[in-house]
């Protein structure tokens, strides 16, 4: 697993660097998967911020706290996470495991059928499908706008993002809301 610890109006010190990261590391007791995790150690006023970003196979977790101690932000920020990780694996684990009584594929597969109703049986009732359903699709104009319009006009709306047509990029790019401000993701051809 791969961990970068990085500071912003803050000098990372070993001590710092090693907690951080041996705090990081027992998250792989919940979850074993991790290829990378990215830790931001900043100061603001009187406020020790951590914002840590979790990737495993191709989920990722992301915790952010702030005290006016760092060693006490790590530690929330940690548990934040791992109450993320039991919260999604008790999602995970509390949905039924189906598996096809004729090609023994398991839950991650197209097509299943339900195992229990069927038992003992060679046909298959029902076919389930896990494609996830689209319940609304919402158009909006590609007139070219500033970030800051993108702000109004999402506050206007009441939602925590919007996403606009960059007049200034001239690329599709989303604003969204934070606790300290806002965010803005503009596409990379990376």
């Amino acid at each position: 697993m791969q961990i970068t610890v990085k500071g912003k109006n803050v000098e990372i010190t070993d001590a710092l660097k090693d907690y951080a990261e041996e705090k990081i590391g027992k998250l792989t007791k919940y979850l074993d998967s991790i290829t990378s995790a990215d830790v931001t150690l900043s100061t603001e006023r009187n406020w020790h911020i951590v914002e840590v970003t979790v990737h495993a196979n191709g989920v990722s977790l992301r915790g952010e706290e702030r005290t006016t101690d760092m060693y006490s932000s790590i530690d929330q920020v940690i548990d934040k996470l791992e109450r993320q990780v039991k919260r999604r694996k008790d999602k995970f684990s509390r949905k039924p495991k189906y598996e096809s009584i004729r090609t023994g594929t398991d839950i991650f597969s197209k097509k299943m059928a339900y195992p229990e109703t069927l038992r003992g049986r060679e046909e298959i009732l029902e076919e389930v499908s896990l494609e996830p359903k689209i319940v609304k699709v919402r158009m909006f104009a590609n007139k070219p706008m500033t970030v800051h319009e993108a702000i109004k006009e999402m506050e206007a709306m009441g939602h925590s993002f919007f996403v606009f047509l960059n007049a200034k990029s001239d690329q599709i790019s989303v604003i969204y809301k934070r606790k300290n401000g806002f965010g803005l993701i503009e596409p990379s051809l990376e």
